[in-house]
């Protein structure tokens, strides 16, 4: 993911968000409550995880009012504890209530994602390695994907535009796994790397006679999984997909498959809490 790319879409989030927020009035609690008045806050980690999204929290805060400061005692990637002072953010409390919300909301989600892959990666314990999948929130790809990497995790393909995966559904209306393959490489040659869905051991059989990339065992039963990695036995990568956990990851990463995917790193997170106040909190970096 190219860095531009990554930041001129959060600043179109971070506008949409401050927009839903404000909608041009702004905050009609806080302005009619202070005006120039100005402090310091300190946001307060409430969780135990790892940090991602220090950036937009700073842009939020620039975005409503530049002379805000921030001051993160973290970065992105690094394991937080409950109590930790993870910033100071001063200036005028206007701007600041104002953008409180919204900064801390993208910070909570991504960090959500990177402590959730860095279970993963700390559960799969070196044998295989950890991917995403495209089951993000509308707008949040390039972000959630970043998040991932935070964790420890590794980005599967970004969009449909940088990786052939051969599904089930392009088999079958292909005239079968091989046809859908030869239609992939005599349109592109080897301009895409080529993943191939399989069901069955006798898909895998098929897979490497066409000399694919990567071969996913598509909800598969740890044995038929196990059978098919030794099928392949290290002549392309492997990648466990499907009705995958943390429980079944134990088992998973007994297999001989390389990577594992997880549609949960992305769709189903529980918020990492953080709240900004005036006391400093337990500790500080």
């Amino acid at each position: 993911m190219k860095e531009n790319v990554i930041s001129s879409n959060e600043d179109i989030l971070i506008e949409m968000a401050l927009l839903e927020d404000l909608d041009g009035v702004g905050d009609v609690t806080s302005s009619a409550v202070f005006s120039d008045e100005t402090d310091e806050f300190y946001l307060i980690s409430k969780s135990e995880g790892v940090l991602c999204g220090r950036r937009l929290f700073e842009k939020v805060m620039a975005k409503v009012d530049p002379s805000v400061n921030v001051s993160f005692h973290f970065s992105d990637g690094d394991a937080l504890k409950k109590g930790d002072c993870v910033a100071d953010v001063s200036g005028k409390v206007l701007s600041i209530l104002q953008g409180e919300r919204t900064a801390i909301n993208f910070l909570s989600h991504l960090s959500a994602v990177a402590t959730k892959t860095a279970r993963l990666v700390k559960a799969a314990e070196g044998k295989v390695r950890i991917l995403d999948t495209r089951k993000t929130l509308p707008g949040y790809r390039l972000l959630q994907k970043y998040a991932v990497k935070c964790g420890g995790g590794e980005n599967h393909r970004i969009g449909l535009f940088d990786m052939v995966l051969i599904k089930d559904n392009h088999q079958d209306a292909a005239g079968g796994l091989s046809a859908a393959v030869e239609k992939v490489r005599a349109k592109w040659g080897d301009r895409y790397a080529v993943e191939v869905e399989v069901r069955n051991a006798d898909e895998v059989k098929e897979a490497l006679a066409c000399r694919v990339d990567r071969i996913m065992f598509d909800n598969m039963s740890d044995d038929e999984m196990k059978a098919a990695a030794a099928l392949v036995g290290g002549s392309c990568e492997t990648e466990a997909s499907g009705n995958m956990n943390l429980d079944r990851l134990a088992s998973v990463r007994e297999t001989g498959v390389d990577f594992v995917s997880f549609g949960e790193l992305t769709h189903s997170v529980e918020a990492f809490d953080f709240s900004l106040r005036k006391n400093r909190g337990e500790s500080k970096q």
